[in-house]
């Protein structure tokens, strides 16, 4: 962009747009590159970093045309402009085929842009394409070999020959190296467990893992420990005093039909459960959308002890927002899954949004549970998973929120068990459907063979038929999970 100064010039203004900016006032500061816009319409990175602020807002239609400006306005580096407009597409308006066009877009000025083949990669892998992502993540090596997280994805799409395959000893090199961060080491180390694991060798994919989660730990700022056991039981007992039977009585009345909500552990089953449901003709996967938690963050600060004030309108308003967003990602759907396994903390709310909602509850043996959150690269925002008996206390807790739902809302609430499911999966379907009000459809048994999109850590286990080798589990990692059976079999 042009440098320009002087009376009648954007500069002032520019200059205070990007001040507001860097300084987090970020409503200001879009407020600015509109005004300046208005006067200097062609200022390609000015309506970069209009586009930007908006897709951080939340409006992303408009930040999509914003970004279309800079792309018409000949900004310098137009590859990222398209890479952020996938980013858009694919996570927040569910459109994968406009992701992957401007990917590819993306890719056609610059061949060799890494960020665009990783997100290509990962779109065919969301969408049951293994051999096409893994050629896309060794092309993103072989322009880049110190792209780690790309060997680390590709690792988990090699089929292998056993512990001594070649894949297992391309990990265990890049380990070693000194360059590698902690973040890239703990890509890795997950990729080498999963790989041990694989090939049977249990004990040293437990290694691995455990020295994945603490590359994990590392690599988080120090801000505040990642999990702090006394606040979070805090949290449980607020969620417990505040949801009590005579706050029902204020609940919102809305007519419109809710969506079916699955939630749970993470890792219990709940991709399972809502690719059962996505088979039948009336159901839409959602997935796990973001739309109750930013409800919670916007509108109901400090949660929960804001709900023993909230009024029936409010709560309809809120439920209208909420329906109108699932109606716009999602639009003619009939039945809709919200499938966020961490709603199980909002069950109150959902209940008292929804009177009507069911909520399907998936279920897993608490040691298989417990171990596949702890070798799952998780956020660190669920710091409780770097750490096993940090899980086994969340856990607990989770058990202890579910009592206390199912005391308020038994008879909406299903229990999904995994376990029971995997070994004799018809009744559960059964089950599944007549709770939700379906009628029976064969191909829900048949689920592994949807073509939708899957963007979860399940992504391939349910694009296959059902198997039954990770019931029990915990079976292979017995004399690992002693200090954790114990914690469990105390609190329970």
């Amino acid at each position: 962009m042009t440098s320009v100064t002087g009376p009648g010039t954007p500069h002032a203004l520019l200059q205070q747009a990007m001040l507001l900016q860097q300084t987090g006032r970020f409503g200001e500061a879009e407020a600015a590159y509109k005004r300046l816009l208005a006067q200097w319409p062609d200022l390609p990175d000015c309506w970069y970093n209009l586009g930007f602020l908006q897709r951080q807002a939340g409006r992303f239609d408009a930040a999509l045309l914003s970004y279309e400006q800079a792309l018409a306005r000949g900004a310098s580096q137009p590859e990222e402009i398209h890479l952020n407009r996938s980013v858009i597409y694919a996570d927040h308006l569910r459109q994968d085929d406009a992701a992957e066009r401007e990917l590819n877009a993306a890719l056609r000025l610059n061949p060799n842009y890494v960020p665009a083949l990783l997100n290509l990669a990962n779109l065919n892998e969301d969408r049951g394409r293994k051999n096409e992502a893994l050629t896309l993540y060794e092309k993103a090596l072989a322009r880049d070999p110190n792209c780690h997280i790309a060997l680390a994805r590709a690792a988990s799409l090699t089929k292998l020959s056993g512990p001594d395959d070649p894949m297992i000893g391309r990990l265990r090199r890049t380990l070693s190296l000194p360059t590698v961060t902690a973040a890239d080491k703990a890509n890795l180390a997950f990729a080498l467990g999963a790989a041990l694991d694989s090939c049977g060798s249990y004990d040293q994919a437990f290694d691995a893992y455990t020295a994945a989660n603490r590359y994990s730990r590392e690599s988080a700022t120090p801000q505040r420990p990642l999990y702090d056991r006394q606040r979070h039981e805090q949290f449980i007992e607020q969620l417990i005093g505040t949801f009590t039977p005579g706050l029902l009585k204020s609940a919102a009345s809305t007519s419109s039909a809710p969506p079916i909500f699955i939630c749970g552990m993470f890792r219990s089953g709940s991709t399972l459960a809502e690719q059962v449901l996505a088979a039948h003709p009336r159901v839409t996967a959602g997935g796990e959308l973001g739309l109750l938690p930013a409800l919670v963050r916007s509108d109901l600060t400090p949660f929960p002890s804001v709900m023993t004030n909230v009024s029936a309108a409010a709560l309809e308003r809120l439920a209208e927002r909420y329906l109108n967003s699932l109606s716009a990602l999602f639009p003619g759907g009939d039945r809709i899954t919200d499938k966020r396994p961490d709603n199980f903390l909002y069950i109150g709310l959902i209940k008292r949004m929804f009177p009507d909602a069911k909520i399907i509850h998936t279920t897993r043996n608490a040691l298989d549970n417990c171990l596949s959150i702890f070798f799952l690269h998780l956020d660190h925002s669920m710091g409780y998973a770097l750490d096993l008996m940090d899980t086994g206390h969340y856990y607990a807790q989770y058990r202890r929120l579910m009592a206390h739902w199912r005391s308020l809302y038994g008879a909406d609430i299903l229990d999904f068990d995994y376990d029971a499911f995997v070994h004799e999966p018809r009744p559960a379907v059964e089950r599944l459907l007549d709770f939700c009000g379906l009628a029976w459809d064969e191909n829900c048994l048949q689920f592994h063979r949807a073509s939708n999109t899957v963007k979860t850590a399940s992504v391939w286990q349910v694009r296959e038929p059902l198997y039954q080798r990770s019931s029990g589990r915990w079976r292979d990692y017995e004399r690992h999970l002693t200090p954790l059976r114990t914690y469990l079999d105390d609190v329970s």
